[in-house]
């Protein structure tokens, strides 16, 4: 099911993640203060994002498209979500 594209970017700034402007918005992972290796981004002209585009943020943001449609929709928290990360190893 397609996501508008405003709709995932407030929700991934409320989880931890900072924008940065660039040829495409960027958002980065912050935890303590520190910027990790976990990342995704959004063209500046997406207004709904297909079901293969959010697979392919899912899996840049460490998640399979439940969880991430989760994190998007509020049922994953953001300390659900390092909690995750951290389980994984994917950050420290």
């Amino acid at each position: 099911m397609p996501r508008s594209a405003r709709d995932i970017a407030t929700a991934l700034q409320q989880k931890g993640f900072r924008k940065k402007e660039n040829d495409h918005t960027f958002f980065h992972l912050w935890v303590a203060g520190k910027k990790t290796a976990i990342f995704t981004k959004l063209s500046h002209g997406e207004r709904e994002l297909p079901d293969s585009l959010l697979s392919a943020m899912a899996r840049q943001v460490k998640l399979n498209r439940k969880q991430f449609l989760d994190l998007i929709d509020c049922p994953l928290s953001s300390e659900g979500y390092i909690d995750l990360l951290r389980a994984a190893g994917h950050i420290s």
